[in-house]
């Protein structure tokens, strides 16, 4: 009785993992739903697509919705090509479907070498349908008087499928537009014209066709907010000031150093000097003496030499105290006058 009850249980296990096996090479729910759906592929194409490791879920679902929008160039072969590239298949035909919609010139091989390239080939038909905007970071700039402005713009971009391979991106666009501002700015005589007139700013950028070479046409250039900044022009010269107030100073330290340098030097000759006046006062003595020994002076001679002092060493003093103090000296009846 286990026996036969055993076998049936097992032959059933067994056709249930053949069945698995057989609908997981020849996907045969895939096939019924392209021959419904009009697209014509044979269960030995979909069991050598598992051969070739190309998913049929993935390319099945594509040639139904590329059948049913009418892009009869849209092929198996094609299809399978691009995913064993590494290509992203459902989002190729989105693309295509989405162009095709909106009357936009698009292959499937140039849709195909976008998405290759990187690029999200159906966000990018989005894009050239429905333009997107873009937000340009705060740029800062200086008018001709100094005056900084800060100014934040809005660029309304569409995508340009024919540039989108090899065609720079967003960041490009923002650069350039941040140039084109910084320009526009800086060419102004007047902060006040360019808070007058913004759209004078928009203006020059556009004419300097700045999408050239992108993946994106800009259609418009907007200032959504500028703001006044520093008086960049009045700190330049105060910076300026302040490096012409340093070098005066180190040139007036300079001239005084030297003018120290030179007193200093004056004084070491004055005593220098003054030292060779001590030593001749002090041959002096000397000389009188020996003067008097070998009889070139008489005594006489001697003592007027110094009541000749003596009347010099007086007037010195004199010299020396004030107008009053020696008028009471040199007075007649003063025994010392």
């Amino acid at each position: 009785m286990e026996t036969t009850f055993l076998f049936p249980a097992i032959i059933a296990i067994a056709a249930i993992i053949l069945l698995s096996i057989f609908f997981h090479f020849v996907p045969f729910f895939l096939w019924l739903s392209a021959h419904v759906s009009g697209v014509h592929i044979s269960l030995i194409q979909l069991f050598l697509m598992r051969i070739r490791n190309v998913p049929p879920n993935v390319i099945v679902p594509s040639l139904i919705e590329a059948h049913k929008a009418g892009l009869d160039n849209v092929t198996r072969d094609k299809l399978e090509a691009h995913f064993l590239t590494g290509g992203h298949v459902q989002r190729v035909v989105h693309a295509l479907v989405s162009a095709s919609k909106a009357n936009i010139e698009l292959s499937f091989e140039k849709a195909a070498a976008i998405d290759l390239a990187g690029r999200d080939v159906f966000e990018a038909v989005k894009t050239s349908v429905n333009p997107k905007v873009i937000d340009t970071p705060p740029v800062a700039a200086v008018a001709k008087n100094g005056i900084q402005l800060i100014a934040k713009a809005r660029v309304t971009v569409r995508a340009n499928i024919q540039q989108l391979v090899g065609g720079a991106g967003e960041d490009t666009i923002l650069a350039r537009v941040g140039e084109g501002i910084v320009s526009s700015i800086g060419s102004a005589e007047t902060h006040e014209m360019v808070l007058e007139n913004p759209d004078s700013i928009s203006k020059l950028v556009l004419r300097k066709g700045l999408d050239a070479g992108t993946a994106f046409e800009i259609l418009s250039i907007d200032i959504a907010d500028i703001d006044v900044g520093k008086n960049i022009g009045a700190t330049l010269q105060i910076d300026q000031a302040n490096a012409d107030k340093n070098i005066a100073q180190a040139k007036a330290e300079e001239r005084r150093a030297m003018a120290v340098a030179l007193e200093q030097e004056n004084v070491a000759k004055a005593q220098d000097a003054r030292a060779q006046v001590i030593m001749a006062e002090a041959e002096v003595p000397k000389a009188l003496a020996q003067a008097l020994r070998d009889g070139n002076m008489g005594f006489m001679d001697y003592y007027k030499l110094q009541q000749v002092k003596a009347d010099a060493s007086m007037r010195e003093n004199i010299g020396k105290l004030d107008l009053g103090a020696a008028k009471e000296i040199l007075k007649p009846n003063n025994p010392n006058s």
